[in-house]
């Protein structure tokens, strides 16, 4: 089985830049505290901007949501902070919680073998889940398999903490096939995924979209009580999500940043957000409903997109 947690690699090894938003009272990353650090991204496809010039500094401990409308380019930040894809310019620097006090290592420059310790201490859960054929019981294995050699007991033990919380009864869907699942049991295992690692970081892209409002409530509880908890390394975890669902916004109360034509429009408090007088932030607030209610595939056509 191919696993989607392999990446790429790049360029120069240096010191990221110091200010942009600083919020919080954090105790890891650098000295600052920082967990993530954007310096001067673009991305381009051809000749076509996606992302232009984005500074953003992100503090160990914070939420954040990444929030923009569709094909403003938050996914493929996302996907840049994450290695998944390199940037045509610009450096992403991120904490290395495998050394003392965990400095910030540039990213953006390392190659792959460098990267896999970092991402150790990271969950995801993707777009559209990212599940295999297996069972469930297998899908949050693999990671283990492929980057661990912990005991089978140990193991199993893990899985099934996470399966049960996320709320799943244990018994019911470990050796459920994934195809037997349902939309919301899926990004629940997605999620039991991610956190059975126990990282210090959780992205998410779009983990409500789609989902019917009970099953979305529950999403966005889980994703606030992970936020809650603190990692094995006694760090407070950092969490970016990229959404267009108000709800959790209102719920979760978290710094927004929002992108616009290629830039950042918006970073700040939600309730600054939804006050603004920019007109361009409050014609997205009014449009966000539509977009949380239909999923990416849908909202793309099934085409692959650069949102």
């Amino acid at each position: 089985m191919k696993s989607p947690f392999r990446r790429r690699r790049n360029r120069d090894h240096s010191e990221p830049a110091t200010g942009s938003h600083d919020s919080g009272n954090h105790a890891a990353g650098d000295a600052a505290g920082r967990e993530i650090v954007v310096e001067d991204v673009c991305k381009s496809f051809g000749d076509h901007v996606v992302l232009r010039d984005i500074n953003v500094q992100i503090k160990t401990g914070e939420l954040v949501v990444i929030v923009g409308e569709s094909g403003c380019g938050k996914s493929v930040l996302l996907d840049i902070i994450t290695g998944m894809i390199d940037p045509t310019s610009g450096r992403v620097f991120v904490a290395d919680h495998d050394k003392p006090n965990s400095p910030l290592v540039n990213f953006s420059a390392m190659t792959e073998d460098q990267r896999a310790p970092i991402r150790r201490h990271w969950g995801e859960v993707f777009q559209r889940n990212a599940l295999y054929g297996g069972t469930v019981y297998e899908n949050i294995a693999l990671w283990f398999t492929e980057n661990t050699e912990m005991p089978k007991a140990e193991m199993d033990e893990r899985i099934r903490r996470s399966i049960a919380a996320v709320n799943l009864d244990v018994e019911n869907v470990i050796n459920k096939p994934r195809r037997s699942l349902s939309g919301g049991m899926a990004k629940r295992v997605a999620i039991a995924r991610a956190i059975a690692i126990e990282p210090v970081v959780m992205f998410y892209d779009e983990p409500t979209s789609g989902l019917d409002p009970v099953t979305a409530t529950h999403i966005q509880d889980l994703i606030w009580r992970t936020h809650q908890e603190k990692s094995p390394l006694g760090i407070p975890r950092t969490t970016i999500v990229v959404s267009h669902d108000r709800e959790l916004l209102r719920r979760l109360a978290p710094r927004v940043l929002m992108l616009h034509e290629a830039g950042v429009r918006f970073d700040g408090a939600f309730g600054d957000l939804e006050i603004s007088n920019d007109v361009v932030i409050q014609r997205y607030l009014a449009t966000m409903p539509k977009l949380h209610a239909t999923s990416p595939a849908t909202r793309n056509g099934g085409q692959p997109k650069q949102d």
